[in-house]
């Protein structure tokens, strides 16, 4: 299969794009969309535009129209009012088709269509995304249309026969670097049409039509809770990434599709660094041909050619090489954990947890339950509470927080005390602090 740049993908011959419901887009349309937001944004001030779309389509669009405009596309990775003003000193506007009660200026998806040629999109575009950082300060990462190409030609080089006249769905957001790559770039990359709207539950797969084969991109939370009487549609890929995929489930998924998952290893940082296909338990991990991981006195790092740097990135992630150059994954170094297959920092919790009247410390951990993970939180607070106070000031508490935190990220276990314990060395004393839950509560 032929693979397109981004730079050169409006300029194809016409086609179905994208579809929603019965509705289908064609490359036509999305490039007057684009050329008319295009002129728009020139004539406005700003260079740096967050994006927050429900809709897949109308973010793409959007995306190119920053691009041709000359402008820097911001994925925050979230599309929360209370964060987005916190960015507001990173940020120029917001484009959505959403409403968001913001004090940044804000343009409104309109589907305006215009007449005329595209610039250019410059040698050096490039995209912002924000991730979750070890320090609770949400990281910056530049990504580079270069970048992106590359990663998009690699995954066809790795899957092109089987994405062959494929219609691409994903139960995974747009708004976050796996679902960019995969929901969006590799489907303009190669002429495939998306679908504008996330799947959210399993019914929405089963309503698929049923004349078409499907690329299928995912997360193991969703796999996970696939119903095992789910008539799924037929899928040539599934792909899940963001978490590893226990083998039970991978089994359930590959009975359900009558079709082996593939996983992704990557992160924000770094863009994909290896795969495998969940055909066996512990199947090892394969570098993409161009990725090399390094074994350094401090961790693992990985040097890739989609990294903008020749030093290379420093992993979260503890590796197991093989003699064969596979490897395993043998768990996280850092503060930032996953829950149900999203980066959850545990340190950005604390410091929201630090502004709530009264509380003194703050410790976050990650609590595993009837084999479920879920965030655990120990306040110190300067006084006792009975049981009615403490339930009220519970409830308080997460509704201060709904404004920070995402649902994945809210604690769901409470332990207060009147000092967090800590070891000789003025440390936390994470056992010590992990006993607090052993009674249920």
């Amino acid at each position: 299969m032929k693979v397109v740049s981004i730079r050169d993908w409006l300029a194809a011959p016409d086609r179905v794009v994208a579809w929603q419901g019965q509705q289908q887009h064609w490359l036509s349309e999305m490039r007057q969309q684009v050329l008319a937001l295009m002129e728009t944004l020139q004539r406005l001030p700003g260079q740096h535009w967050a994006l927050c779309f429900d809709n897949s389509y109308h973010f793409t669009a959007a995306l190119l129209a920053l691009w041709h405009a000359g402008k820097t596309p911001v994925i925050p990775g979230h599309c929360r009012a209370a964060q987005l003003e916190e960015m507001a000193d990173q940020l120029d506007g917001v484009i959505s088709d959403m409403p968001l009660a913001v004090s940044l200026p804000q343009l409104r998806w309109d589907g305006a269509l215009a007449l005329g040629e595209l610039p250019a999109i410059a040698e050096d575009a490039a995209l912002v995304l924000f991730t979750s950082g070890s320090t609770g300060t949400p990281r910056r990462v530049v990504k580079s249309l270069r970048a992106l190409d590359l990663e998009a030609q690699w995954l066809a080089e790795l899957w092109a026969d089987r994405l062959q006249q494929c219609y691409v769905i994903a139960s995974v957001s747009h708004q976050h670097l796996y679902g960019l790559t995969f929901r969006i770039v590799l489907p303009m990359a190669l002429s495939l049409p998306l679908a504008a709207q996330q799947i959210f539950y399993g019914e929405q797969l089963a309503d698929q039509r049923r004349d078409r084969r499907y690329a299928f991109i995912s997360s193991p939370a969703f796999l996970r809770r696939l119903d095992p009487a789910l008539d799924a549609p037929s899928c040539a890929l599934i792909v899940s990434a963001g978490g590893a995929l226990p083998w039970a489930d991978a089994q359930h998924a590959q009975h359900a599709f009558e079709c082996a998952v593939d996983e992704i290893y990557g992160s924000t940082e770094t863009g994909v660094i290896g795969w495998r296909c969940a055909q066996a338990e512990n199947a090892p991990w394969h570098c993409f041909p161009p990725v090399k991981l390094v074994q350094q006195e401090a961790g693992w790092r990985v040097f890739s050619a989609l990294l903008d740097t020749p030093e290379g990135w420093p992993l979260d992630d503890r590796i197991v090489q093989q003699p064969s150059g596979t490897f395993q994954l043998a768990g996280r170094q850092d503060r930032v954990v996953k829950i149900e297959d999203k980066r959850v920092s545990l340190s950005e919790i604390e410091r929201r947890l630090l502004t709530l009247p009264g509380v003194e410390d703050a410790a976050a951990l990650a609590i595993q339950r009837h084999g479920r993970q879920a965030i655990g939180v120990v306040l110190a607070l300067p006084d006792t509470l009975d049981a009615a106070t403490l339930t009220q000031r519970k409830k308080q508490w997460k509704i201060a927080l709904q404004p920070w935190l995402e649902p994945v990220a809210m604690p769901r276990y409470w332990r207060v005390v009147n000092a967090i314990p800590v070891t000789a060395q003025s440390k936390r004393a994470w056992p010590q602090i992990e006993e607090l839950f052993d009674v249920a509560g």
